[in-house]
């Protein structure tokens, strides 16, 4: 299977290294550094073990151009860089070409073959202008919710921290050839793959911890473990995961955990600064809206009061604005 990675990054790497070395023709699409080390020496992977391997034989580009069609695409890049990345997704497709986002938060295409009385209302925190939606067919896409958590270290080098489960699922709940497909390669690669009736409800499931962990870590700097055992903010993460829980149960979502068990499970990943608070210590943008004000903003279509989350919402567009003004990043050292 021909397999394009958009975003080389900890995740998209991650995927290319392991499902290149299963065998299949992967090309990552990457830009700076990262391209020019991967170009050279391929790209390392060390795994939660230690274990390193590398992938040479993967093509990397810079163009998507100048790679040519695939079967699937693997969109890997953060919510607020598919608009820059979806006008050049078409190089990459033939005709049967899926494309899996593999986005954390509320996707631009979250309401495409939802049914019911929202059915094809955009998400503006995912797609403020609409040019997502018009550059990519959503016929083309499969969703994955993204569970491991991995660091790009260096360029062209991937640390994972831990999992390896990406859940599958088609929009409108059905078990196709292609899902089984992708979820086979997934698979054969070492993954956990599982294709799922219900993608919605996962990636609420998912985003349930991002949502609160992340701002959190990113107003605070504490790592998972830290917020999860800090009585005030362990409260914080509960207040805002029960706003969540009742936007989405008005979308017909169901979660098969609870609060306190989500709670758990984050604290068990230990001293893990969350991908938010990296990209703050980085001078990175920080992917406030799929992962927070798409909240707000879905709570205010059903008519769900927010405050806890909104007013996180607020502390975090501050600090994210103060930094892209500034061109700084944000370091706590001890």
């Amino acid at each position: 299977m021909k397999i394009a990675v958009v975003g080389a990054g900890a995740i998209g790497g991650y995927l290319g290294a392991r499902l290149s070395l299963a065998g299949e023709e992967v090309t990552f699409i990457a830009r700076g550094p990262n391209l020019a080390a991967m170009r050279a020496n391929g790209l390392r992977l060390i795994g939660e073990d230690g274990t390193e391997t590398r992938t040479t034989t993967a093509r990397a580009f810079e163009r998507m151009s100048d790679a040519g069609p695939h079967d699937v695409v693997l969109l890997t890049v953060k919510a607020h860089q598919v608009a820059a990345v979806a006008p050049d997704l078409c190089h990459l497709c033939n005709a049967d070409t899926a494309i899996v986002t593999m986005q954390n938060g509320i996707p631009w295409w979250y309401f495409h073959k939802h049914g019911g009385e929202y059915e094809g209302q955009p998400v503006r925190s995912a797609d403020p202008d609409g040019a997502v939606g018009r550059n990519i067919d959503p016929a083309r896409l499969i969703s994955s919710v993204v569970y491991p958590a991995a660091n790009l270290v260096a360029p062209g080098v991937v640390q994972v921290v831990e999992g390896n489960r990406f859940t599958l699922g088609e929009l409108d709940g059905a078990t196709t050839p292609r899902v089984q497909a992708i979820a086979a390669s997934l698979v054969k690669a070492g993954f956990k793959a599982p294709v799922i009736s219900d993608i919605r409800s996962e990636i609420w499931l998912k985003l349930w911890g991002n949502l609160s962990f992340n701002p959190i870590s990113a107003l605070t700097h504490a790592t998972l473990v830290d917020i999860c055992q800090f009585p005030l903010t362990r409260e914080l993460a509960t207040q805002m995961m029960t706003e969540a829980e009742a936007v989405a149960k008005k979308l017909g979502v169901t979660f098969r955990v609870g609060i306190e068990r989500r709670i758990a499970g984050a604290e068990k990943v230990g001293a893990h600064k969350t991908s938010m608070l990296q990209d703050v210590e980085h001078g990175r943008p920080i992917e406030i809206e799929a992962l927070v004000g798409s909240v707000v903003e879905l709570g205010a279509l059903t008519g769900t009061p927010t405050p806890y989350i909104s007013a996180v919402y607020a502390c975090t567009s501050l600090l994210a604005q103060t930094l892209n003004a500034q061109h700084g990043k944000l370091v706590i050292t001890f």
